[in-house]
């Protein structure tokens, strides 16, 4: 039972913090089109290994920001990479204590 909850949590927490990722890339995009306040980009990068990877590829893509800052086109992908696998073999781990 603890185990279900845990990996709901989880998913939760991966679904906000990468919509979370996706507007604030999109809102740093809008702010460098009007010359405003901009987000830096320790924090865009901060939300990316928090767990926001898809959401910041993703925005990255669609609003054609960061795309050519070598750090972000290189790092963002392969966290989404060890994201994945980390949450793959995590929820193996979890799905296997339920049994």
């Amino acid at each position: 039972m603890v185990s279900k909850v845990i990996i709901n949590g989880f998913i939760i927490y991966l679904i906000a913090v990468n919509c979370c990722a996706f507007v604030i890339y999109g809102l740093d995009k809008y702010y460098a089109v009007k010359h405003a306040y901009r987000i830096s980009e320790k924090k865009l990068l901060s939300l990316a290994l928090l767990g926001g990877s898809l959401g910041s590829l993703l925005a990255m893509r669609i609003f054609h920001h960061k795309t050519k800052h070598i750090q972000f086109v290189l790092i963002i992908p392969v966290l989404l990479v060890v994201q994945l696998v980390l949450g793959t073999v995590f929820y193996g781990y979890m799905t296997a204590s339920i049994q």
